[in-house]
């Protein structure tokens, strides 16, 4: 008999359709869940599927039977779900998980989750009710974790039975659910990794997950030690005397603390944390290889920890990595909550809690760690670190690649998504080989560019958009893209891109050979300033044409493009009022980039127009009031908003319609990648196993 048996068994539940009740035979019996926090329940969506339509409702139509009593739930998150409530899905792929809100359960126990993935060849113990002997009853099972198969824990020794679907899968060793059962085969069982339960944060609705995991950390907090039989007495008992990092008295604490602050605003906020612990504990410069979503604050303890395991200090500076970064990474959160909310009521209490907490751990770390968290928890104290006058920016920028499918006819592109950090390291997050053609891009990456861009905010400071494009898709109106589906209500999501954050365009072509001089020339003339507009093609200006074409002028060749383009003055910006992806623009735009332009502005638009006198003038006019070339980003957000504002003055739209879709070509010669093109498997996407709650 394990020792957590005493612990799981309270918080285990039979779902059933509403009224079961006890009833023995199970007839009505659709599978297991069990307690999370008090009054949430965690189980498979394919369990409570049984329920048909009224449980995709979210009426009260999941029975819910544990040793509190009888009672009903209702279906508040879960992953697969039909896209209407009379729809029936054949197959639920994973997460296949599903959360349940219980009433009359506010204080029921709950099993303690795994903050960490998983890992391989885990002693493990399933728990769920099953008909064994022609009667419901609970079954335990023992056996050990093997692995991965696309996102599914792969259980071997121990396989499921009917019933057990939703039932926790316990890692005897660490005290902690791990995942939950979902079926077998003949040969091994699979179970859905508790790290997927982060998936649950992208449904509709999905911030409610916040509340759920800090009402799981309030409850073991208020749960404590001393009585002997809590998770954390029981986890402590089988902590080893020679293991590092956090302790699970010191993580429980820690938890309960994090659990009454305000989340973080986006995945960027936690990791700009992580980052700057892990350059002061390490003195290692380098991000991670790969990127996850980080929701909670407790994920960036979840990371932070795991340097127990790397190298450790030695000698004078004998220490321990984990119990380091994980202190050091509380005292800056501390620091970086009092400076966003002051005395705010709602949340200096908590902040100064966590303070306390931190500053009375502090002697387990490292005499110049110490002395970095007595620093931060001073607000009067100078942040360490912190560079005089460096000015506050995003964690990192995002960077889209596309490159062409080789002799695809018509023609199909694959794409990367990647986070620039300090515009020069670059972490892969996710990435497509399958070819799309140019009107399937922003579906695609829809998904992709929200993950990148909660992982590269860091509060206010927005990271921007930098798309690399093979010179046929220049006209791609990425700027137009939005990250949430067309149906949502107005916000931060809905806002095209390029309204809300800089969205420029790169050349992937030059990109691959590396700087040559005259590109390195025109880069300095750009960033000294003063800027100044020239035609990327010569007779758009020609005299004595109302709208400023002139159809009866010889069209300038790309020579002359070239040749003229190369001997205008530093600092000159070519402009052009259509599209650059085919035809004459894009001949010159070709001259342009050979001439080693960085910057240049265009319509990406090919709708009729007459205004092209008028949208240089006030390009001139836009370029006359910025100093240089990275003053062109905020005029040009505030111009794209002008534009699109289809409520306005008729009067004021008139006055910017000139900046209707306003494409930015910002190319420096000193930003990567000057690499060959996208190729070889997905690095990182929906498959990957990884990660944590």
């Amino acid at each position: 008999m394990s020792a957590f048996d005493a612990l799981v068994r309270p918080a285990l539940v039979r779902i059933t359709a509403p009224g079961d009740g006890y009833d023995p035979h199970g007839d009505r019996f659709w599978g297991t869940g069990f307690f999370i926090a008090p009054g949430w329940v965690l189980t498979c969506a394919h369990v409570v599927a049984k329920g048909g339509s009224a449980v995709w409702r979210r009426e009260a139509a999941v029975g819910i039977t544990w040793a509190g009593g009888e009672t009903v739930g209702r279906v508040a998150l879960a992953k697969p779900r039909p896209a209407t409530p009379e729809d029936r899905l054949d197959t639920w792929h994973f997460p296949d998980l599903a959360l349940v809100r219980v009433e009359g359960a506010d204080h029921a126990p709950c099993v303690r989750i795994g903050d960490r993935p998983p890992v391989t060849e885990a002693p493990v113990r399933l728990y769920g009710y099953a008909h064994q002997t022609g009667e419901l009853g609970l079954r335990i099972e023992t056996g050990e974790t093997s692995g991965f198969s696309n996102k599914a824990l792969l259980l071997r020794w121990s396989l499921p039975v009917e019933g057990c679907s939703g039932g926790p899968v316990v890692d005897v060793r660490r005290g902690a659910v791990i995942g939950v059962s979902k079926g077998s085969n003949a040969r091994e069982g699979a179970a859905a990794p508790l790290t997927l339960l982060r998936e649950l944060f992208d449904q509709p609705g999905g911030e409610l997950l916040h509340e759920v995991l800090r009402a799981h950390d309030r409850h073991h907090f208020t749960a404590q030690t001393g009585s002997g039989n809590t998770w954390v007495d029981a986890e402590t008992r089988a902590w080893p005397a020679t293991a590092r990092g956090v302790n699970p008295v010191q993580r429980n604490q820690l938890y309960g603390h994090l659990a009454e602050l305000p989340p973080p605003t986006s995945s960027g906020e936690v990791m700009a944390l992580v980052d700057e612990v892990k350059d002061r504990v390490t003195e290692d410069e380098f991000q991670d290889v790969l990127e996850t979503e980080a929701k909670a604050w407790t994920d960036g303890v979840v990371r932070l920890h795991q340097l127990h395991a790397t190298q450790q200090p030695s000698g004078a500076e004998a220490g321990d990595l984990g119990i380091d970064a994980v202190l050091l990474y509380a005292a800056h959160l501390a620091r970086h909550l009092t400076e966003r909310y002051g005395a705010d009521p709602d949340v200096a209490p908590a902040v100064r809690a966590l303070s306390d907490w931190t500053r009375n751990e502090s002697g387990h770390a490292r005499a110049r760690i110490r002395k970095d968290i007595v620093a931060l928890l001073d607000p009067a104290a100078p942040r360490p670190g912190a560079s005089p006058g460096g000015e506050p920016r995003a964690r990192a920028d995002v960077r889209i690649e596309i490159d062409a499918v080789p002799y695809s006819d018509p023609p199909r592109y694959t794409w990367q998504v990647l986070l620039l950090f300090d515009g020069r390291t670059m972490n892969a997050v996710r990435a497509g080989t399958e070819g799309l053609r140019p009107a399937e891009l922003e579906q695609a990456l829809r998904g992709p560019l929200a993950q990148a861009l909660g992982l590269g905010d860091k509060g206010e400071h927005l990271a921007g958009v930098e798309a690399v494009l093979p010179r046929e898709l220049f006209d791609l109106p990425i700027d137009t893209w939005r990250l949430a589906p067309d149906d949502e209500p107005f916000g931060e999501g809905s806002l095209p891109l390029g309204r809300r954050r800089t969205v420029v365009i790169r050349d992937r072509h030059r990109g691959h050979r590396g700087p040559f001089p005259e590109w390195r020339q025109r880069w300095r003339g750009c960033q000294s300033g003063p800027l100044r507009a020239v035609p990327l093609r010569a007779e758009v200006l020609a005299p004595g044409t109302e709208d400023g074409h002139a159809p009866n002028r010889r069209k300038e060749s790309q020579n002359a493009v070239y040749a003229r383009l190369r001997e205008v003055e530093g600092g000159s910006v070519p402009v052009y009022c259509g599209p650059v992806g085919s035809g004459d623009g894009q001949r010159a735009m070709e001259a342009a980039l050979a001439a080693g332009h960085p910057v240049a502005l265009w319509r990406h638009s090919a709708r009729e127009h007459a205004d092209c006198a008028e949208f240089h003038k006030r390009a001139g006019e836009l370029f006359a009031v910025v100093d240089a070339a990275d003053g062109l980003h905020g005029p040009v957000r505030a111009l794209r908003l002008r534009a699109g504002d289809t409520e306005a003055d008729p009067r004021d739209r008139a006055e910017h319609a000139w900046a209707e879709g306003l494409a930015v070509l910002y190319d420096p010669p000193d930003r990567p990648p000057h690499d060959a093109p996208l190729q070889g498997p997905l690095l990182l996407g929906e498959d990957d196993p990884g990660g944590d709650r």
